[in-house]
């Protein structure tokens, strides 16, 4: 063969390939083998050849059922551009698990800054449950999910710890206390601190390496979670676990933040 021949060829099996991932990436659902082979017109001895070499470079996968979806590098590609949106596609579930499990509101937060934001929560299943917090400005310091945050150095502990309630801590070294104990139960709790009558469990979620890039939380009145933070905290740990090998997976050497 040619010089010539073998770079046609070449860009040939190139333009084919591309041409899966595409019709891949535009399809409204999974496609299977023989869909995927009919809508590209391409030969069936093609069609699984350039597949197994797209599997291999993580440019498509299978799903459960053995159709074609988007593989792992573009859901690497997204968490680098846009990683919340990704974070929160991919938590949902285990938010939704939480929820059912406790019966009470379940938020994700993420670090923006110097402020900890809700970017995700699935609402109690009791009449009386607690606000959206996503449109919410929480100070970190009062909140359990802000608390995971400090506890684990994603943030610093602010100069000034504004007085929410009477609740609220505001020595710094008691603060730093409660912080160390977090580390030591490994959950963080609130209760009044944010707002009288509210209280709060949160757990860290991990991404590569073991860097604590989110935190999952439950929320509820008093009464009914005040004397369960042990119970929510091993529930919290649990799915947060869960999410974290997720995590890991979805993104293989790279963490979602």
């Amino acid at each position: 063969m040619s010089t010539a021949s073998a770079l046609n060829t070449g860009t040939q099996s190139v333009d084919r390939a591309a041409l899966l991932v595409a019709t891949v990436v535009h399809a409204d659902e999974p496609l299977s083998f023989a869909a995927l082979q009919a809508r590209s017109g391409l030969p069936k001895s093609t069609t699984s050849r350039l597949l197994a070499a797209l599997e291999r470079t993580e440019l498509l996968e299978r799903n459960g059922s053995g159709s074609y979806v988007a593989g792992p590098l573009f859901w690497l590609y997204s968490t680098r551009h846009d990683p919340w949106e990704e974070l929160v596609r991919l938590a949902r579930p285990t938010l939704e698990r939480v929820g059912e499990d406790s019966g009470e509101t379940v938020n994700l937060s993420v670090v923006r800054g110097d402020r900890v934001v809700q970017v995700d929560q699935v609402d109690s299943t009791y009449l009386l449950g607690t606000q959206d917090w996503t449109q919410v400005d929480v100070p970190v310091h009062c909140s359990a999910l802000g608390k995971v945050m400090l506890a684990h150095g994603v943030l610093d502990v602010p100069a000034r710890l504004e007085q929410v309630t009477p609740a609220t801590i505001t020595d710094h070294a008691a603060l730093r206390s409660d912080l160390a104990q977090v580390l030591r139960r490994g959950y963080a709790s609130t209760t009044d601190e944010l707002e009288v009558g509210l209280t709060g469990v949160g757990v860290p979620v991990r991404g590569k390496g073991g860097d604590v890039i989110a935190a999952l939380g439950v929320s509820g009145p008093n009464p009914r979670l005040v004397d369960r933070l042990d119970e929510i905290g091993r529930l919290l740990n649990h799915r947060a676990e869960q999410l974290s090998s997720l995590l890991r997976r979805r993104t293989r050497k790279e963490g979602v933040a």
